[in-house]
């Protein structure tokens, strides 16, 4: 088995032998497929530093400081492959998977499937993504790119279903497929509970000694495709009294908001399901967010008026303009526009900390960026400021739900439907999940998972 770093050397690169590290620094430029690029899933860069932006208040309009991390800089571009790594070398510790005989199905809407198929390649099995037919463009290239085949299903983001429907159909046509579902499996919720929530603890302090904040994190705020990311604030919460988990989902499809569906354009979340890793008895509320809102504001951060017009018109250094830019999405803005009202909703306003997620950067989203243009035409400065002014400042506390017990009972309940009804979990399995000792269970196997990478490697 090709087996790479370990949960702890994931949050704390340091700890990896020097050696491999450097190797790995210097293959991430040179030789992106090698597999030594495994000891590169980190939020932190050569030098130990968390890759992060504080955003500018004169952009968001608050108050209230929004960190956000940001995952450009992993393998892939984005932080789905240090989810995909966990869960497949989880499963190949436990012999649940071997390169040699089995085929990985990756069930996804982008960003995990090209996780999966670059690390299914780099330790050596071969690599089937499932994913909508509506998903840009650049999501087909990079899976291609990294040597996954892709089978096509109805739909958008919100066609979930469809997928499970055709992952099923391979497992029951070979029994050598072996199916790493993301919406399911634990080792996504552990990798965000222990590295990115991790990660979050330790930036908390590193803030404070640079002047922002008092040392904690009083509020995560994460969209939900697989439910991963979010796990990241059951880290928080148990590190910082009083913490804030805030879900998002699309005005287009309110599923844990009121039961709604629909399709929408806010690739990597709100899949019309609630989904089996998603720890909803932590959190506090629940927000929707508009598609075409999210796609204005990436907009603007991606134009080059748009970009002139931030520095000069808004003073944000040309640094932060330029990573903006780059290294923020469609998903990206929805998070800071979530962070913004749960500012405004739960009033936190100066000294308070609300920490959020770029999933990815621009190069997943040109051709959505320019099929904006084709219907709004390029930015002016005039467009840039309406747009800062009526995307970003004008964030406010409609399609907020509190989590009270009702709204958390309702919540835990929708996950019968796709995951007794559907997936064949029983209802004894769906009501431990109400316990906190549950979720912690899971959470604590990471040392033992640890101790499994580290004996295989020998």
């Amino acid at each position: 088995m090709i087996i790479g770093p370990s949960f702890e050397e994931m949050l704390h690169p340091a700890k990896i032998d020097p050696t491999v590290r450097a190797r790995a620094q210097k293959a991430l430029k040179e030789t992106p497929l090698d597999p030594i690029n495994l000891y590169n899933i980190t939020w932190r860069d050569a030098q130990d530093k968390v890759f992060h932006v504080v955003l500018p208040h004169s952009l968001t309009g608050i108050d209230a400081e929004i960190v956000v991390l940001y995952a450009q800089h992993f393998p892939t571009g984005s932080h789905k492959v240090g989810a995909a790594y966990s869960v497949l070398v989880e499963k190949e510790l436990f012999g649940e998977v071997d390169p040699a005989i089995n085929t990985l199905v990756w069930p996804s809407t982008g960003n995990y499937g090209i996780g999966g198929a670059w690390v299914g390649g780099r330790m050596g099995c071969r690599s089937i993504v499932v994913l909508p037919e509506g998903m840009s463009r650049e999501r087909f290239e990079r899976i291609k790119g990294y040597g996954g085949e892709v089978i096509k299903t109805f739909g958008s983001e919100s066609n979930v279903k469809e997928i499970y429907d055709k992952t099923k159909e391979l497992r029951e046509g070979d029994p050598n497929i072996r199916i790493l579902n993301q919406f399911e499996v634990m080792g996504n919720y552990r990798f965000h509970y222990h590295v990115t929530g991790g990660t979050l603890v330790e930036l908390a302090a590193e803030l404070q000694d640079k002047g922002i904040g008092s040392g904690r994190i009083d509020a995560f705020v994460s969209a939900m495709g697989s439910a991963g990311t979010i796990a990241a604030g059951d880290r928080l919460k148990q590190a910082f009294p009083g913490h804030l988990i805030v879900g998002l989902e699309p005005i287009q499809c309110p599923t844990l908001y009121n039961n709604g569906y629909g399709s929408h354009d806010i690739q990597g979340i709100g899949d019309k399901h609630v989904t089996w890793i998603h720890n909803v008895n932590n959190m506090d509320a629940m927000m929707c967010i508009d598609d075409m809102e999210c796609k204005k504001g990436l907009q603007l951060l991606t134009e080059e008026q748009a970009k002139q017009t931030l520095i000069e018109r808004y003073h944000v250094e040309p640094q932060m303009v330029e990573i903006m830019g780059h290294a923020f999405g469609i998903s990206s803005v929805c998070n800071i526009l979530g962070a913004i009202k749960t500012a405004k909703a739960f009033g936190l306003g100066k000294g308070s900390v609300i920490a959020t997620i770029a999933t990815d950067g621009i190069d997943r989203y040109h051709s959505v960026m320019d099929d904006m243009r084709k219907v709004y035409g390029t930015l002016d400065e005039a467009a840039a400021v309406g747009r800062v002014e009526g995307v970003f400042h004008a964030a406010a506390t409609d399609w907020v739900q509190f989590g009270t017990h009702e709204a958390r009972t309702r919540w835990h309940n929708l996950k019968y439907y796709t995951w007794v009804e559907q997936q064949g979990k029983t209802v004894q399995e769906l009501d431990a999940q109400k316990s906190q000792a549950w979720w912690q269970e899971h959470q604590e196997r990471v040392a033992e998972i640890d101790k499994r990478i580290l004996a295989a490697r020998g």
